[in-house]
């Protein structure tokens, strides 16, 4: 069938693309504190990331974003944090110290670790659970998105995988730009 140049075109839908790749991981130890009066004990996992845009196709690339830059991205934020101790400063039970070369915790007033200053993410969340560490690579995302000028884009999602089908998913919607 022969395009003509005057053809009306149907609405076009939405578009959504997603990625996930075996680099878009980070191994990091953690704890979290529970209502009540529990604090459960370090441990670690090897999180995974998957991160989806909607948005609208641009109409010089024909894409939504481009996959390469996505990548790039995200491998950088799973880079800062990948096996290092997560740790959250806005948790009232939780007190963090930075003293020296040394990160000192204390749960409800008693000491619990110290950790080489080096080997620590601390981290702007109530705790780390995985649903805070979906909402805060979103908002980290969702900044680099900007700084390189993203236009178009609808939404954010991350899952942030802990354990194979264990998963927390954080979706933000964004005002498009264009």
């Amino acid at each position: 069938m022969p395009h003509l140049e005057n053809e009306q075109r149907p609405p076009r839908g939405e578009f959504r693309v997603s990625v996930t790749k075996d680099y878009l991981v980070f191994a990091s130890a953690h704890f979290i504190t529970f209502a009540g009066h529990r604090c459960e004990g370090l441990h670690g996992h090897n999180y995974r990331a998957r991160v989806t845009l909607d948005g609208e196709i641009n109409q010089e690339s024909w894409f939504v974003f481009d996959f390469v830059e996505i990548k790039r991205i995200m491998r950088r934020l799973c880079d800062e944090i990948d096996h290092k101790v997560l740790l959250p400063l806005q948790n009232p039970k939780i007190q963090i110290a930075e003293q020296g070369e040394s990160v000192t915790v204390a749960y409800e007033g008693k000491p619990r670790y110290v950790f080489p200053k080096s080997d620590c993410a601390l981290l702007p969340v109530s705790n780390t659970t995985v649903e805070m560490l979906a909402e805060l690579l979103t908002n980290r995302l969702h900044a680099e998105l900007e700084r390189v000028g993203a236009r178009g884009l609808t939404a954010i999602e991350m899952e942030i995988e802990e354990n194979f089908g264990q998963s927390a998913v954080y979706r933000t919607s964004l005002t498009s730009t264009g």
